[in-house]
Order: C-alpha cells, then sequence, then structure tokens
C-alpha cells in the first residue's frame, strides 16, 4: 500500500526563498583606501556589498581614482591593474592607477572630470 504525502500549503511557503525586494540590489559603499606608491602611481583599496558582478566594484575604484585625480589637479588616469575578490557577500578591489595632466598612453584611459560628473549622477560616491 502506498501512502500520499499532503504538504500544507503552509509548509510549502516556509520552502519558498523570499522574492528578492528592491533594497536588495542598492549597494551599499564601504569606502576607499588610498595609497600614493610613488610620484603618479597611486592604489586605491575599495569594499561594497551588493554589488552583481566585478564591474561594479572596478566602476567604484574608478570613480575614486577619478576624484583623486582631480584633487592632485590632475586631468586624467591610466588604469593598471585590478584585483577583485568577494568573500562572504563583501566585494574588494586593489586597484591601481596612473594620474596625470595630459591623457596618458594606454588602452583605458579616464577623463576624471567627465568620470566623476557620471559617478555623481549614478549615485556612486568618490574620494
Amino acid at each position: 500500500m502506498k501512502h500520499l504525502a499532503i504538504m500544507s500549503p503552509l509548509a510549502l511557503v516556509a520552502c519558498t526563498p523570499p522574492a528578492p525586494v528592491a533594497e536588495d540590489f542598492i549597494p551599499e559603499y564601504l569606502g576607499v583606501e588610498t595609497n600614493l606608491l610613488d610620484g603618479d602611481l597611486v592604489q586605491f583599496n575599495v569594499a561594497m556589498t551588493k554589488a552583481m558582478s566585478n564591474r561594479d566594484i572596478e566602476r567604484y575604484a574608478d570613480c575614486a581614482a577619478a576624484q583623486y585625480t582631480l584633487i592632485r589637479g590632475y586631468g586624467y588616469a591610466r588604469h593598471v591593474r585590478t584585483k577583485v575578490k568577494e568573500e562572504g557577500g563583501v566585494w574588494s578591489a586593489d586597484a591601481v592607477y596612473t594620474i596625470s595632466p595630459t591623457l596618458p598612453d594606454g588602452l583605458v584611459t579616464i577623463d576624471a572630470e567627465s568620470t566623476v560628473a557620471d559617478c555623481k549622477a549614478t549615485g556612486i560616491p568618490t574620494v
């Protein structure tokens, strides 16, 4: 004889993960640490939660680098490298840039003024 298991609707609800809400996708920016490595070479350590991909934390580092570039009286930055990791829901990046008064050579350059404006418009904090 086979037994038929009957589950109550309440038991089904308890097994279903809650639907995501808007605040699950709103990043929390945890700050920037800036280190001048040598002359125009600068390291930025940034951290955040609720990043959707590496690009979110990389963009945060770009925003910090752009603002720092303006603070130093320069107009451009060139991305050198970024190391990204995620642990326990906290995303962090160790990013290095060169800063310069004129457009530097390289494939990944940042116009500091326009990047800072874009960061502010999209709600990404800068230094």
